[in-house]
């Protein structure tokens, strides 16, 4: 699943990959800018560790999780 995370005043946003699933990615979104944390901690499928300081996070987008595909159609 593709997770967006626009940082204020930066032009690119930092997308990556993730195993998680979207609940548990939201999850941890929604208590790190809930709560007094200062840093967004998500990992990407490869076991890499993204950290975007809170205060400096202007949204994130959490794509659905695609099944696997059978066949060999072309999108």
């Amino acid at each position: 699943m593709e997770v967006r995370i626009g940082v204020r005043d930066v032009g690119r946003e930092v997308t990556f990959e993730s195993a998680q699933t979207p609940a548990a990615v939201r999850q941890a979104v929604t208590e790190a800018l809930s709560a007094e944390s200062k840093v967004l901690e998500l990992e990407d499928e490869k076991g890499q560790t993204i950290i975007v300081p809170t205060a400096t996070v202007a949204y994130v987008e959490i794509g659905v999780q695609e099944k696997g595909r059978v066949g060999f159609g072309s999108h």
